[in-house]
This record gives C-alpha cells, sequence and structure tokens, in this order.
C-alpha cells in the first residue's frame, strides 16, 4: 500500500475518520454522554492569522434523538485561512479529540457562574 493511500484510509485522525466514514466520529464522554464534533472557524480582527478554530461538542440526547447541549474548546488554531484551520484541525489523532472533550466536560464542571 502506498503512504498516499494509507493517509486516505486512516481513521485515527478527525480528518482520517471523516473522510473514511463520510461522518464525523462520536465519543462517550467522562460524564457518561455521547458527543460528536465539528470544527468551527472564525474570521478575527488579526492581520497575521485572521481566522482562529475550535472544536464544539454537541452532546446527544441518550436515546440519540436530538442534541441536548454543547462544550467547546478555547481556541486551539490560528491561521491564515479558514482551510489551514481545517486541515490543523483534520490531523488531531481521535485520543486528542478525546481529551479535549474531556478537557471541556471538566471545566464546565468547574464553571459556577450562574
Amino acid at each position: 500500500m502506498s503512504h498516499d493511500a494509507e493517509i486516505a484510509t486512516d481513521d485515527t485522525t478527525l480528518g482520517g475518520y471523516v473522510r473514511v466514514h463520510e461522518r464525523p466520529p462520536a465519543f462517550e464522554g467522562i460524564d457518561g454522554h455521547p458527543y460528536t464534533v465539528s470544527v468551527e472557524v472564525e474570521k478575527v480582527p488579526d492581520p497575521r492569522t485572521p481566522f482562529e478554530g475550535f472544536l464544539v461538542f454537541p452532546r446527544w440526547a441518550k436515546t440519540g434523538v436530538g442534541i441536548v447541549g454543547h462544550l467547546e474548546t478555547p481556541t486551539l488554531w490560528r491561521r491564515s485561512s479558514p482551510d489551514e484551520v481545517h486541515l490543523a484541525a483534520g490531523g488531531l489523532a481521535l485520543t486528542e479529540v478525546q481529551q479535549h472533550l474531556n478537557d471541556a466536560i471538566r471545566n464546565r464542571a468547574g464553571d459556577h457562574r450562574p
């Protein structure tokens, strides 16, 4: 198998998983709830790196019927284009994505704001 073929079928990264399975990966958070993940990009007023990206984790009802909430990471990438953000995010190992989800759950649990 060529190196390119290996990359195209490697579903251990966020981008590879989406490419192979044609859907976002699903995770169980440390809170026992099911989540999926998406990469979000926002334009910011920094002329050197005008795009920043972060992960959003929609939380699904345990029945899978619908989304009942979400969590997000802080900014993880600052790049010159949305494509560069998506490329960086796509290279994340799924184990890293799971860690970001669990960190977001921990941060939410420690958030005592009204």
